[in-house]
């Protein structure tokens, strides 16, 4: 169709049944297609998909031609990464709001394309609206800042700044919680 795509494919385990394995298979492809598909309809910027093959495992979806925030991040002016971060946080809260926990925000699973954040591979994700699942997926964030991007890891306060702008909870509730995760040793 003269699309550029990306197939997203599932690999088929030898060490599973057959059977278990071809339903996980199925199972998780169409969770990640479903989540991909939701956000986008709460304005969460995230690839088109194009096909999803359960009996495959395979979702294939549009080629954000664009850079990942890892590979840029750290070479931004400081208003730059501010407002890049912000936005950052602006569509983690549109994805909380409505119950969707990516379960991999890094900066190597977000792609900037025309002043636009996009959201990708959301294998790791689920539908969870609980504290602890929102605050275990923004400490996964902070704690790539502090790695990856650790000369810039003050970034995660943007990001947190665009986060409240845009959550509909309380989201002084949802710093505490990354608090404690943090006191709970529970990731370090």
């Amino acid at each position: 169709m003269g699309k550029t795509v990306v197939e997203k494919r599932r690999i088929k385990k030898a060490y599973r049944i057959k059977e278990i394995d071809t339903l996980l298979i199925a199972s998780r492809t169409k969770e990640e297609a479903k989540l991909i598909a939701e956000s986008r309809s709460y304005g969460v910027s995230v690839p088109l998909i194009y096909d999803v093959d359960l009996a495959q495992g395979i979702i294939t979806m549009e080629y954000i031609q664009g850079k990942r925030v890892k590979d840029i991040l750290n070479s931004l002016e400081e208003t730059e990464q501010k407002q890049l971060c912000q936005k950052i946080g602006e569509s983690i809260a549109r994805l909380h709001n409505h119950e969707i926990i990516h379960g991999d925000i890094t900066t190597s699973n977000m792609i900037l394309l025309n002043d636009r954040i996009h959201f990708i591979d959301f294998g790791l994700g689920c539908k969870n609206g609980e504290m602890e699942a929102k605050g275990v997926d923004l400490h996964v964030l902070m704690e790539a800042f502090e790695s990856t991007h650790s000369k810039y890891s003050h970034c995660f306060e943007y990001v947190f700044e665009g986060y409240k702008k845009q959550f509909s909870g309380d989201a002084s509730a949802v710093m505490k919680k990354i608090e404690d995760i943090v006191r709970r040793g529970r990731y370090r």
